[in-house]
Formats: structure tokens, sequence, C-alpha cells
């Protein structure tokens, strides 16, 4: 079949994922496609609806979004009826599902549609998702034992990094089913610089508002620095998640808020330019897009060593810090934010990463990775 009927399904509308579902959206529309998207109801906000509103004329099959918790919960079975009906519906020739929930809904749906007679694949992309889990703990364990299960429901693996696949082998198995690796991709207007406007903050962190993305060592980096070197230290804290409450708390406990400025989340490029170094403080990623969003920008950037991060960086002698550690993330903040030549070792470093992860490419390897699923 040349034209496809495509159902992206994922719980939550914010992050990486759903840049990364959007870019397959645009493409695969452009390409002829017929796609639609099914989602978490319950989370995003302004920001999120005003993209959505924006790829709209692209979902040929709609934008369907239901409650879809984050935990395993008594509601998963009404959602999952739910979902179920509203998916039959669209007679999808592919289901790719990305996270763990979506990838547990839609593989439950689709091996469900099979069973009565319709001829749909199931792709499944961790993005990180329950991978992150410890494998000792019990948590961990449960998580495993039910990715494993899934996978005999999934005709096709897609991971986004080395290192997520690598963890996926290490933590659930070696997979039983075919699997593609694909970067995340970047648009050509991407890798136009954006400097620094005349009045910008020293730091920015741009992202989800969790302790899993390293706020708190952020803000712990920024009071160290405050106090280490007596120099009036500025940054931008913007985005949105669960835990922004107690972080917008504790800036001000800590006497922090003319320092410290809180935004909503914001287009990252907007961002970009109201500081003059990146910080990505994460414990734990898979692909980052906004790692390779601000390289692309020529932004000077502070990483951890964590996910598939070292792979964006391979052969650049970028330094990264060990995630977690709030001394070292602010010795190497103060020394990328006093290098003579920060601007124009970024800017070599976008015309790096431009060879390597291209939005078109991506899309490219995904449908070879659906025809290859029926």
């Amino acid at each position: 079949m040349s034209k496809l009927r495509i159902v992206h399904c994922f719980r939550s509308p914010v992050g990486g994922i759903f840049r990364h579902v959007r870019d397959l959206v645009a493409a695969q529309s452009a390409a002829g496609h017929e796609v639609g998207i099914l989602c978490d109801s319950s989370t995003g906000g302004a920001f999120e609806d005003a993209l959505f509103e924006a790829i709209r004329p692209q979902l040929a099959l709609g934008l369907t979004r239901i409650p879809m918790h984050r935990s395993i919960t008594h509601g998963d079975m009404a959602a999952l009826y739910r979902a179920f009906g509203e998916i039959r519906k669209l007679q999808p020739h592919v289901l790719h599902s990305h996270g763990a929930k979506g990838g547990a809904y839609a593989r439950m749906i689709g091996s469900a549609l099979r069973v009565s007679g319709s001829r749909v694949a199931r792709l499944y992309c961790p993005h990180g998702g329950s991978i992150h889990y410890d494998a000792g703990s019990w948590k961990g364990r449960i998580f495993f034992a039910l990715e494993r299960m899934l996978e005999r429901m999934t005709d096709r693996l897609v991971f986004v990094s080395r290192y997520e696949a690598d963890g996926y082998g290490a933590k659930v198995g070696a997979p039983r089913c075919p699997a593609t690796m694909v970067y995340n991709g970047l648009s050509p207007d991407e890798f136009e610089p954006v400097p620094a406007v005349g009045d910008a903050a020293d730091f920015l962190y741009i992202g989800m508002m969790r302790d899993l993305k390293g706020c708190d060592v952020f803000l712990d980096a920024i009071a160290l620095l405050r106090k280490q070197t007596g120099r009036d230290i500025r940054a931008h804290f913007v985005g949105d998640g669960p835990d922004k409450p107690a972080y917008v708390r504790r800036i001000e406990a800590e006497g922090l808020g003319g320092a410290i400025a809180v935004h909503d989340a914001m287009p990252a490029r907007k961002a970009f330019a109201m500081a003059k170094v990146v910080v990505v403080p994460s414990r734990a990623e898979s692909m980052p897009y906004i790692v390779l969003e601000a390289v692309a920008a020529a932004k000077p950037l502070v990483v951890t060593k964590v996910g598939g991060i070292p792979e964006i960086f391979e052969g650049t002698g970028q330094p990264m810090v060990e995630p977690g550690n709030a001394a070292a993330l602010a010795a190497q903040m103060l020394a990328s934010l006093d290098a003579d030549d920060r601007d124009k070792t970024a800017l070599e470093a976008s015309e790096t990463l431009k060879r390597r992860f291209s939005v078109g490419e991506m899309a490219r390897t995904v449908e070879e990775a659906y025809r290859a699923s029926f």
C-alpha cells in the first residue's frame, strides 16, 4: 500500500516525545499518509494546546485525548476500553506507540484488532520510559517483566539511541522481535544560530520540571556559584511539570527570587536568546531534543554524561558532568561561562551536528520500519 493510516499513541504531550511525534506527523502528512494522535487529556497546558492547533491540519485521522494516568491505576481498564473504541474507528495500518503507558495501550489494542481480522503493524519506541528504572528495584523488575510480556505483541521496536537499545537489552532482555535504531532529527531552519540578547542571563534551564531532569541540581549549582564567586549570577528556569511548585517555593525560601526568573513552557529558540549558556543537568535521558536543539542553535552547553548524550558529542571533546553532582555542575557552568572561545566552539559543534541529525532521515527510516513490519 502506498498511503498508510498511522496513529501515534503516547501518554503525555510534553517534552521530547511530543516533539518527536510532531516531527513525524509533519513529515508523514507531507508524504501523503493519513495520520492521527491518541494521547492523555490531563497533561500539558496552553503552550501544548497551541502546538496541537499548529499540527491539527496535518491530522487527517484527528486528535483524540482521553485520561491516561502515568502510574498503573484502577482507571486503566476504562481508559484502555475507550482507547480501543477510538482506534478501531480509525482503522489504522500502523499503531506507533511512544513511552511505557502509550506502548502498553497501543500494543494491546493492536493485538485485539488483529484478533478481529485487522492488519495492523504494532511498533513501540520506549523513549527511555521504564528503562530508566533501576534493575534491582521492585518497580524495575515489575516493569521489565511487563515489557517482556508486551514484546510478544510487538512487531518492531524502535530505539532513538544506542544507549536506549543497550539498556533495553540489559534490563528487559535481547529483543525477540526486529528492532530499528533511528536518531531524533532536526529541520534545516533549526541550524540558524541564536545569539544571546543584550541583557541575557548567565544560564538557562529549559525542560520538564521534575527531579529526573536534575532541576534540583541546577538550583543547587546556581546557589553555589553565587556563594563561591560573589558574582551576581542570574538564570532563567523555563518549563512545566509535576515538581515545579516545589522548585518555586524553594527559590523563594532560599532568597533566589531575584537571581532565578521562573517561566512557563515556551519555544526553545525563544528561551535560548535569554541566556548565554544552556544547562542540561539530567539524571537520565534517552536522546534529548533539547540538547540537539541547543547545539543546532550554536548555544554553549553544559551537559551531564547520561543516556544518549555522549552519542551526540562523539568526537567533539565536549566536557560532560557526573549526574547529581551540584559542585561538579557548578564548576563546569563557570568554566563555560568564562571561556573566551565558548561561542566559536558552539558554532563548530553546530556544523558537526548538521551532518548527523536530520528530520528527513528520521522520517524515512521510520517509514521503512513500518513497511518492514507487515
